[in-house]
């Protein structure tokens, strides 16, 4: 028998939406400190898919070699969170955050901690700020930097199920002259799902009942 589904509502994927553009908005500037140039950051798109839809997704890239940062994360909310990207513009990012002009082996030696850094930058600018606006903690590992296919990273423990759920979020870089576009994917079981859902209606609840006090007394 299949695990049940769950979806969110399109008011709950907006408020959702805003909480990553904020954890978004908040990375940048924290990657702005890191390589010291103007980092502009964007989320065009965030969607909640199945596992194998996202590997779908992934798998329309020109290049199917892909590189990830990948950090899991626990705590009201358990799940793991991957910074993802085709592996050819991966010297273009190294090279951003490296800044300068090194060379070929030099940039091999610096590629994983670079990448590291930048994903643990942008995943924890994201997590984070979602979980302080829901009022919540998160546990959020070390970065690993992981090479593969579209399929490889859903393959990673714990072992992911049919009912499972990816938050995706497509984000755009603009960063030392180079536009780079890559993706976040957050996987979800479907407890963690059903929690952040209940956190989300929690906060849609507040910001209405907010909003209607201070009509009130603009009355």
């Amino acid at each position: 028998m299949d695990a049940p589904s769950i979806g969110l509502t399109e008011l709950e994927l907006d408020a959702l939406t805003e909480l990553v553009n904020l954890g978004v908005s908040n990375a940048a500037f924290s990657l702005r400190e890191m390589v010291k140039e103007e980092v502009i950051l964007s989320v065009p798109k965030v969607s909640l898919v199945s596992c194998d839809e996202a590997i779908s997704i992934l798998g329309e890239q020109a290049t199917r070699r892909l590189v990830a940062v990948q950090q899991n994360f626990d705590g009201a909310i358990n799940g793991r969170a991957l910074l993802i990207f085709p592996e050819v513009n991966s010297l273009e990012l190294v090279r951003a955050v490296v800044g300068g002009a090194p060379s070929l082996e030099d940039i091999a030696e610096l590629e994983q901690e670079a990448l590291a850094e930048t994903g643990n930058v942008l995943l924890n600018g994201c997590l984070g700020t979602i979980a302080n606006i829901l009022n919540r903690t998160l546990k959020i590992s070390l970065p690993e930097v992981i090479y593969g296919e579209s399929g490889d990273f859903f393959k990673e423990p714990p072992p992911r199920s049919a009912s499972d759920r990816v938050l995706f979020v497509y984000i755009n870089f603009a960063l030392r002259g180079g536009d780079l576009k890559g993706y976040i994917a957050m996987l979800l079981d479907i407890p963690s799902l059903r929690t952040l859902q209940q956190l989300l209606k929690e906060l849609i609840e507040n910001i209405a009942g907010q909003t209607s006090i201070s009509k009130t007394h603009v009355d």
